[in-house]
């Protein structure tokens, strides 16, 4: 199969809005899908600026997807932004690119290398620049006076992810604290703050990983390629599948094979690794997930493994 290539493809259309499916009742599908397109609205109501953080990975896609249904058959009403840390996958730059000018949005980019070049950022000694992210994405912020950042976080990745509210509050240096949490109770949502705050709002919160496959195959969503199994020159490390790229490189004494693998999350190449899968097609991916006993984070992401409270940690400083 060749890597450029995906399988599904989108709809010729977007379903009317509120439509019920011919010959079918409410699903679990539609409640959580009616859930965060309600969100959706509810923040582009309430606020002035928002902005919606779009990696090309399947969570900002699903985001993504949602608010063009929320809107439809109008434009999304707000531009995507990219923190871009230069160690990307090219297959997800790529999808990136086409997913926005297909679909006409504003694309804002802010580039850690960029930081690094001028001194504000310094290259961690790992390679990994992910930690990297937090300071671009805050100036990013303040420099498009975005009062509300959307984002594809979901409860069921991470202990920290599982602690926020729907809503999050951010102080003025865009830190997150997780003692103040505010009550959301019957889908009621409080967003008010003062000036030089903002707040994260996370429209899928209440998915897990199985659930967004499941839309993802129920929609025909596109998605890049990295998803779905393919074969890629791979190194063993600390219990994961490093692809060889230039962000990673093998030591002297891990051997490099030819394995057909597939990602569960495609974050920065210099941490994220894959998973040994025979899964070529949305439907078996579905079927793949199910079976897991691992999130997608803890099975390939190497930032998250420094420490017990890495994620935490980092929400804290203003991290996603």
């Amino acid at each position: 199969m060749s890597i450029d290539t995906l399988t599904t493809e989108r709809p010729s259309s977007v379903p009317e809005r509120g439509a019920q499916r011919r010959d079918e009742g409410l699903t679990g599908l539609d409640l959580l899908e009616a859930e965060a397109i309600h969100i959706i609205r509810e923040v582009v109501a309430e606020f002035e600026r928002p902005v919606l953080l779009f990696s090309g990975g399947k969570d900002s896609v699903l985001v993504l997807h949602l608010a063009a249904r929320a809107f439809a058959p109008g434009r999304i009403p707000f531009p995507v932004l990219h923190v871009d840390t230069g160690h990307n996958f090219d297959e997800v730059i790529r999808f990136r690119d086409e997913t926005v000018e297909r679909l006409g949005l504003k694309l804002e980019v802010a580039r850690v290398q960029d930081y690094i070049d001028d001194g504000r950022l310094t290259e961690r000694p790992d390679g990994t620049r992910n930690v990297l992210q937090t300071q671009p994405l805050l100036d990013a912020i303040a420099a498009g006076r975005h009062d509300a950042v959307f984002g594809g976080a979901r409860r069921d990745e991470d202990k920290a992810r599982a602690k926020e509210r729907i809503i999050s509050l951010r102080d003025e240096f865009g830190q997150w604290d997780p003692r103040n949490q505010r009550p959301e109770l019957w889908s009621l949502y409080n967003g008010r703050h003062t000036p030089g705050k903002h707040v994260r709002a996370f429209p899928i919160s209440n998915w897990t990983e199985l659930d967004v496959w499941r839309y993802i195959a129920r929609e025909r969503i596109p998605l890049p390629p990295l998803y779905l199994a393919h074969e890629r020159e791979v190194f063993r490390r600390d219990g994961m599948w490093w692809a060889v790229n230039e962000h990673a490189l093998p030591r002297a004494d891990e051997q490099v094979e030819r394995r057909t693998v597939r990602y569960r999350t495609v974050g920065d190449a210099s941490c994220t690794g894959a998973v040994e899968s025979d899964a070529a097609t949305v439907d078996q991916v579905v079927a793949e997930v199910a079976r897991s006993t691992l999130t997608e984070r803890g099975a390939t992401r190497a930032d998250d493994r420094i420490s017990e409270a890495a994620m935490e940690d980092r929400k804290k400083n203003g991290y996603f």
